[in-house]
């Protein structure tokens, strides 16, 4: 069933990882979509797989010349723009407070939550007309608790779901759904801590951290594509305002398996009965 048939959509950080699944999904369920990028040579390639359905343009999400000029291409190329999934992303400042430069703050809120920011801006110029559009960003479960992620990308990726939210509640009106998706440990390269990251490490990084998800396993990018998919149909068309957890389980908690003896050892109760009962 191609639940996009018809659409358009603009995939930031679409070469790889859960964008470039995300860019494979959308596709095979009918959809011709733009990969937006710095990485050149994988958003090439990716696109030219894909055929015409697919093409890449070389952006930068922290600069807003390049957000404008990827949804002018669309809607030069397919006069329309139904999808517009903000997804690009890296693990921002790491390290203490007292450690962290203003140049490090700066360029993880650029890349984190000013490429949301903008990519926003420009699907709602696009699709307000049409009164019609599905806006998607990638927040984090790291937006929703903290102690699991360095301070600022947790602090950029809680922006997003409030911006998602302040957002939807301004476009709702017009018939723009704004959505966000918030993933738990995911085997990308970014988890994996580089760009280049071999399939060797991520399958390391899936078998180190796999106990610590209720359901056994970290995430793969096409858990995430699916979520995104299913936000950018028209199954989710009474959805808007929303942070959708897509996590294994991770949010809910520890599994069962590490939770304290004192929670999980199977021994009888010993009833309370008030005298005289």
């Amino acid at each position: 069933m191609e639940r996009l048939a018809g659409k358009t959509a603009i995939v930031t950080g679409g070469a790889s990882g859960i964008g470039a699944a995300t860019v494979r999904l959308f596709v095979e369920e009918g959809a011709r979509v733009l990969i937006a990028d710095t990485q050149e040579e994988r958003g090439q390639e990716l696109a030219g797989k894909l055929g015409d359905a697919a093409g890449f343009l070389r952006v930068d999400v922290t600069r807003e010349h390049d957000i404008e000029a990827v949804v002018d291409e669309c809607m030069t190329r397919w006069g329309r723009l139904d999808c517009m999934f903000n997804n690009a992303g890296f693990g921002g400042a790491l390290g203490s407070i007292e450690t962290t430069t203003v140049e490090e703050f700066d360029i993880t809120f650029d890349v984190l939550l000013k490429g949301v920011f903008l990519g926003i801006k420009h699907a709602a110029r696009v699709m307000r007309p049409r009164g019609a559009g599905s806006i998607l960003s990638t927040a984090s479960v790291a937006g929703l608790k903290t102690g699991e992620s360095p301070h600022l990308y947790s602090v950029a990726k809680a922006a997003v779901i409030h911006l998602t939210r302040s957002v939807a509640l301004e476009l709702g009106e017009h018939g723009i759904r704004v959505n966000c998706i918030c993933p738990g440990i995911v085997a990308t390269p970014l988890a994996a801590g580089s760009p280049k990251a071999s399939p060797e490490s991520l399958k390391k990084l899936a078998h180190s951290l796999a106990r610590a998800q209720a359901l056994g396993r970290i995430g793969q990018p096409e858990d995430i594509a699916r979520a995104a998919l299913w936000l950018a149909s028209d199954d989710a068309e009474w959805i808007t305002g929303h942070a959708q957890v897509v996590d294994g389980g991770a949010f809910a908690g520890r599994p069962w398996n590490r939770q304290p003896d004192w929670i999980t050892a199977d021994r009888p109760l010993k009833l309370y009965r008030p005298e005289g009962r």
